[in-house]
């Protein structure tokens, strides 16, 4: 079951919100705690049996650290056997190579744990941290069962650290002011999710259904972009779902995202594209790093190389560590680029194409899929143009214009700027009846279609 089921969202979500408000105080944790597993219950039993597995394990590794964190060599052993437990379960569901394992666990094939790429980070930063004696293990084991498995963190969650996810657990307070604020940002994510992101993919599939040697360039560009875009409108309308549902229970989860677009240097891009996974990567495995290398150029090769990790993290083959070398060597250079002040001018279009590039390999089915693909970008083809192109620039420039314009910060930023009240107070005073209007067309989308599936990757 995702967010963007019409099960959820006029069943299990206002069944759930009237039994949480009813439910007394001291017992609100293991009320939501419930509700979470019903959740999982309500996609598969194999997806409960999975989060509870996972629970308990660096549930025990965390006390475990913690009680012997005075005897030598005892902890660091304990520590990597929890990352080897939560590597082993990444590499599991992410890869196509352990069948092995499926079969002697009896995992069906068509079974994958929604939002295992975010529990495995989530579980190392726990244990690790504990390690650090940056927190103490939690002895509560519902509460850390809600930092494990709360459903509004499930399919896509800000990994944030546990001592942070306490504090919210401990001081959340929860209004119909807070539920009404949640509802319209779980609206937002909606719309993202179901309009911006399902109308961009139809376009990027509209022009790779085409053979790719009869692919013109305007094509390729159009659908790279396309694909670029449903990944973010789908990734981050899911995460403000999650940070919507997150409110009305009296969490206030950080944002995933920060509108990407228009950024004038990669490194803008892609700190504002997936945040809390890239500060994840540059604490629990650049920071270490930095710290035992202090040669400049090894730090960036260091760099190069987190980046080749993250790549990996959004698809474990070689073409996840093309995109991530990619970004990462664009990010290097850009120190030096910098210098010269060229960025300030040219920054967007080096941003923009640098991204698609990057996105190719992204994509692709395959590694020679992803080269042919750029090969027809940069116009190996020879078609600079075709009657498809004008098919596309017909029904999706529109809305390709819109997505775009959407997923920078241009309107937010004009309506801070203007330092005008009244403009502030008519949005504020039209925004309930833009919710209402938002939700009603996505419900229609998602009834004529069936389904909007979080088609683009399996996270």
């Amino acid at each position: 079951m995702t967010y963007s089921s019409l099960l959820f969202m006029y069943g299990f979500l206002p069944v759930s919100l009237v039994v949480y408000r009813i439910t007394p105080v001291r017992l609100k944790n293991m009320s939501l705690l419930i509700l979470s597993m019903i959740f999982c219950i309500m996609d598969s039993l194999r997806l409960l049996e999975f989060m509870i597995v996972c629970t308990v394990i660096n549930y025990l590794d965390g006390i475990l650290i913690d009680r012997f964190r005075s005897r030598k060599i005892v902890p660091e052993v304990i520590l990597i056997t929890g990352i080897l437990f939560n590597a082993i379960i990444f590499f599991m569901f992410r890869t196509d190579f352990p069948d092995i394992f499926r079969d002697r666990l009896k995992i069906p094939d068509v079974f994958f744990p929604v939002g295992v790429s975010f529990v495995t980070l989530t579980a190392i930063s726990y244990i690790t941290d504990i390690y650090r004696r940056c927190i103490r293990a939690e002895t509560d084991i519902v509460k850390f069962s809600l930092y494990m498995m709360m459903f509004p963190l499930i399919i896509i969650r800000p990994v944030i650290r546990y001592n942070t996810f306490r504090r919210m657990l401990n001081d959340r307070k929860t209004t119909l002011s807070d539920v009404g604020t949640g509802f319209k940002i779980f609206v937002k994510g909606l719309t993202e999710k179901v309009i911006a992101g399902d109308i961009m993919y139809m376009m990027y599939k509209s022009v790779i259904s085409v053979d790719i040697w009869e692919m013109s360039v305007v094509n390729a560009w159009l659908g790279m972009t396309a694909y670029m875009l449903s990944l973010y409108f789908t990734l981050s309308g899911i995460a403000d779902m999650g940070k919507g549902i997150g409110y009305c229970y009296g969490f206030r989860f950080p944002n995933c995202f920060n509108y990407p677009v228009f950024s004038n240097s990669i490194k803008d891009f892609y700190y504002n594209w997936n945040i809390q996974i890239v500060y994840w990567f540059r604490r629990y495995i650049a920071k270490p790093l930095y710290e035992l290398c202090g040669n400049r150029m090894y730090r960036k090769i260091i760099l190069i190389v987190v980046w080749c990790c993250i790549g990996m993290w959004y698809r474990f083959d070689i073409n996840g560590v093309i995109f991530g070398g990619i970004t990462g060597v664009a990010v290097v250079s850009e120190r030096y680029i910098r210098k010269f002040r060229i960025l300030k001018i040219t920054g967007i279009i080096y941003t923009y194409v640098i991204t698609i590039i990057s996105m190719v390999f992204l994509s692709g089915e395959n590694i020679t899929g992803s080269v042919n693909y750029l090969l027809v970008i940069l116009g190996g083809n020879s078609i600079f143009a075709d009657s498809m192109t004008l098919y596309l620039l017909k029904y999706y420039l529109v809305p390709l214009i819109v997505c775009t314009y959407c997923a920078t910060n241009l309107f937010r930023s004009m309506v801070m700027r203007s330092g005008k009240n009244y403009i502030k107070t008519a949005i504020e005073t039209v925004s309930p009846v833009i919710t209402l209007l938002m939700l009603i067309i996505c419900t229609a989308l998602i009834t004529y279609t069936g389904s909007s599936e979080f088609h683009l990757l399996r996270l």
